[in-house]
């Protein structure tokens, strides 16, 4: 009789490699062997269909190998994908025109880079030389990036142990309605008390140095707080009183996914740097910094230097431009305001069906959904939070959660821009079901 195989199957195999040979840069890898991807979902090397509710790292608007996406990297890796970092290529030019063209007219000059990190980097670095000062202020519970400049100006997480932060770094209060640290009379949050107070803090601990403030006009890693309406006019003008650059970072909100093309047009601003990430690649590693002609000038005048080896790659620009044709031919910012009111009115049914459901907020495509322990005293769980994801997961939906210490009950949902309404509606389906199950088992 011949014995029983001792060999590992292939899945087996696999995680054995991975636990054996990758570094681990943040929670647990999800424990799914994911084998291709196409349009809303995604399809595991054992034949699971999952769908995917964070369009990737928040970033494929567009869905998964998009047959538009596709044709252009075949056609253009082909042709032209990669140049010394002093040339130009015809993709990168018609990008940076194409994307001026998306935004008020003083936001013409662009540079095309990698990831929102380096965007990040580059418009801090650039803030810094145009002012001739080094001090930056953000939200407690921004992310801008994991590298040195952008991770100084990141509260949420990663600052313990990596010894001292960039000098001259200053954390504001995030205004957050559900959980208002000022309050009006009526219980609401007092947004200008809050930014008054803040600056006089800022103005107490600054150096005189103030170059720029540094913001998402949602934090998403934050837990989807958005700011209420007024609130960046109120923060442009405390800018201006103290010769700062306010800088936008879109690298989610950017690019049609909150139902405008941009998500400071609600607020009727145009920010001195904006940058761009995540959405403008639709997936793949394509950002860009956008300032005024002005700024561009002087940082030019004063030497600004950002020479890396993947700025104006022409093959990620080509992607960028087929973004914005798809973007535009398909008015998917008018989509993702109809399909945010579908999901906004969906997930408003679950809150009614189940009391762990505290809050809903966000906005088009953006959505948060914060559980809780208890809707008076709004006493979160990462316990909970955890129990709901990985349900999800078991039935067929991937969720993300804000997996950081006492944030682990908001989700962060994203789906593409060109999700179907069958779609989300399974989505809804299968979180519902998941809420459900883990409060029984509970």
């Amino acid at each position: 009789m011949t014995a029983p195989s001792t060999a590992p199957t292939p899945t087996e195999a696999f995680w054995a490699d991975a636990g054996r040979h990758l570094v681990r840069y943040g929670p647990e890898f999800t424990h799914e062997v994911i084998d291709r991807a196409a349009g809303s979902f995604l399809f595991t090397a054992d034949g699971r269909k999952i769908l995917d509710f964070t369009s990737g790292q928040m970033s494929a608007i567009l869905g998964h190998s998009h047959p538009e996406i596709v044709a252009t990297v075949q056609r253009q890796v082909a042709a032209l994908d990669h140049l010394y970092s002093g040339m130009l290529s015809r993709p990168v030019v018609d990008l940076a025109r194409r994307l001026a063209g998306t935004l008020p007219a003083e936001l013409e000059k662009v540079l095309l880079l990698t990831t929102g990190a380096e965007s990040n980097e580059a418009a801090i670095r650039m803030a810094k030389l145009v002012t001739g000062r080094h001090e930056v202020v953000s939200f407690a519970r921004s992310w801008h990036g994991m590298t040195q400049a952008a991770a100084s100006a990141t509260y949420s997480a990663g600052r313990k142990g990596y010894g001292p932060a960039a000098p001259g770094n200053f954390a504001i209060p995030a205004p957050n309605a559900y959980r208002p640290d000022f309050t009006a009379a009526d219980g609401s949050l007092d947004w200008r008390r809050q930014l008054d107070f803040a600056f006089d803090l800022i103005d107490a601990q600054s150096t005189g140095s103030l170059a720029a403030c540094l913001v998402e006009p949602i934090l998403s890693s934050g837990g989807v707080i958005e700011p209420p309406a007024g609130y960046f006019a109120a923060l442009r003008d405390k800018c201006r009183e103290r010769g700062m650059l306010l800088i936008l970072d879109e690298a989610q909100t950017g690019l049609c996914r909150t139902g405008t093309w941009y998500a400071f047009e609600r607020d009727g601003i145009v920010p001195d740097i904006l940058t761009l990430s995540k959405t403008l690649g639709a997936g793949l590693p394509l950002a860009a910094v956008v300032t005024t002609a002005e700024i561009e000038e002087e940082a030019h005048k004063r030497g600004f230097l950002f020479f890396t080896t993947h700025v104006s790659d022409p093959l990620v620009a080509a992607v960028g431009n087929t973004v914005l044709d798809v973007l535009s031919d398909n008015a998917l910012h008018q989509r993702a305001q109809a399909l945010g009111t579908f999901l906004r009115d969906g997930l408003d049914e679950i809150a009614g069906r189940h009391a762990v459901v505290g809050d809903i907020r966000g906005r088009g495509l953006l959505a948060g959904l914060e559980l809780v322990v208890d809707r008076e005293t709004k006493q979160s769980s990462d316990e909970l939070g955890a129990r709901v994801t990985r349900r999800c997961l078991e039935l067929g939906l991937h969720m993300n959660i804000v997996q950081l210490p006492g944030m682990g009950g908001v989700f962060r949902i994203a789906p593409p821009l060109t999700a179907t309404e069958d779609e989300l509606s399974l989505g809804l389906a299968i979180l519902d079901q998941a809420i459900g199950d883990a409060c029984a088992a509970r």
